[in-house]
């Protein structure tokens, strides 16, 4: 303090004291402020997301349509018919229903090459309503080189109980192309698989009730009891006290109004509605029949020492040619030479130090030199061993 307020303060003991209150008061709230940006950097971060990321209201679902059918206008690429008699059995079936009757002799010489039989899929989607267009997939089932260019006829579509939803036709889209000559054969992406996109309309609707009586439950994705308890209290918050409630760690129950114009009203609200996450949890998803792995950057390892080795053998057969004596009378032969060896790769102890983050794991597996396949047995160890930090998963 400069003089003159000293000599101030000394003149006014209140007025001095009451600035003191003042000057700690504001040191106190500057510490404060400091203390929450020190525990903002320290608390684990939190993620938004929206309600109907995270669960679904129970009812509302989509179902899974199926259907037998065939494809025409091939260009010499169907079904072999002699290998695949359904194919041609259906054609009959089919001509048969369309006023077309074939002699029993002709009917089993049928040659169609420019035929498939082929199955078709599609997901109904919920609340779909008769006239509606959905997508559908078109998949050979017989030995037909290719689809392409090929148009599905009328195919009925069916659900699990085996009544007809929707009905399907109309030109199959490839996304390959493929070419053989003289035993030599070139081809990009799969040929036997295609789709029709609006390629079904929808016959039958699916009643799905919204909700029962006054209540409307939702159902997480994952059995998560915090998450469950905070989508609660978010739509307590926001709607009203009381609305909803929480009946484990999956299941929420939400009341609803009867009108279902004010219901949708609601639900619309609801499922925008954001909640702060968690950090998500540490996962490691392996897929062993492409080799893939990934994982999220909450994957930690801590020190562990992995040696992994591999073991190979090949086995090879060797043409070699017998020639007869002179004048025996016998004759020249062909005998297969099998040649086997083992190799066995010397495998060192390679030492992982602890990794906070998803760039010292892959280093630390990049620097053992393993590719993906190997990948799996070595995650698989280490999550026995307790030194994999994450869910494993194996798809």
């Amino acid at each position: 303090m400069n003089p003159k307020t000293i000599a101030k303060t000394r003149a006014d003991p209140e007025k001095g004291a009451r600035a003191g209150r003042k000057n700690f008061r504001a040191a106190i709230l500057a510490a404060g402020a400091c203390l929450g940006l020190l525990l903002a950097f320290l608390s684990p971060p939190a993620f938004a997301e929206r309600i109907k990321d995270l669960a679904s209201v129970q009812g509302v679902r989509s179902n899974q349509l199926i259907g037998y059918g065939l494809v025409a206008g091939l260009d010499n690429s169907g079904d072999q018919t002699t290998q695949t008699p359904f194919t041609t059995q259906s054609i009959i079936n089919m001509l048969s229903n369309l006023g077309t009757n074939l002699p029993i002799e002709q009917a089993r010489n049928l040659q169609l090459k420019n035929v498939a039989a082929v199955m078709v899929t599609a997901t109904l989607p919920p609340y779909a309503r008769q006239g509606q267009t959905i997508d559908v997939t078109v998949a050979s089932i017989g030995n037909a080189k290719s689809l392409r260019g090929g148009a599905l006829l009328m195919t009925p579509l069916k659900g699990a109980d085996g009544e007809i939803y929707a009905m399907a036709q109309g030109n199959i889209l490839i996304a390959g192309i493929g070419a053989s000559s003289g035993g030599n054969k070139a081809q990009i992406n799969h040929l036997s698989a295609g789709r029709i996109t609006d390629g079904a309309t929808v016959e039958r609707a699916v009643p799905a009730p919204l909700g029962h009586g006054p209540y409307v439950y939702y159902e997480t994705k994952q059995t998560d009891f915090g998450t469950a308890q905070r989508i609660v209290d978010v739509i307590n918050r926001s709607i009203g006290p009381g609305v909803a409630e929480a009946l484990d760690g999956r299941q929420i129950r939400v009341r609803a109004p009867e009108d279902p114009d004010a219901r949708v009203r609601l639900l619309g609200r609801v499922e925008n509605l954001e909640i702060q996450t968690p950090q998500s949890l540490a996962k490691v998803v392996v897929n062993p029949r492409t080799g893939s792995v990934v994982m999220n950057q909450n994957v930690t390892i801590e020190n562990c020492a992995v040696a992994h080795g591999s073991l190979s053998v090949s086995i090879g057969n060797t043409p070699q040619v017998e020639q007869p004596a002179p004048f025996s009378g016998g004759q020249t032969t062909v005998v297969q030479q099998t040649n086997i060896q083992i190799k066995q790769e010397g495998s060192t102890l390679v030492s992982l130090e602890k990794g906070a983050n998803l760039a010292d794991i892959v280093k630390a597996l990049n620097a053992m030199g393993a590719n993906p396949q190997d990948l799996l047995a070595i995650l698989q160890a280490m999550k026995a061993a307790g030194a994999l930090r994450a869910e494993l998963e194996i798809i």
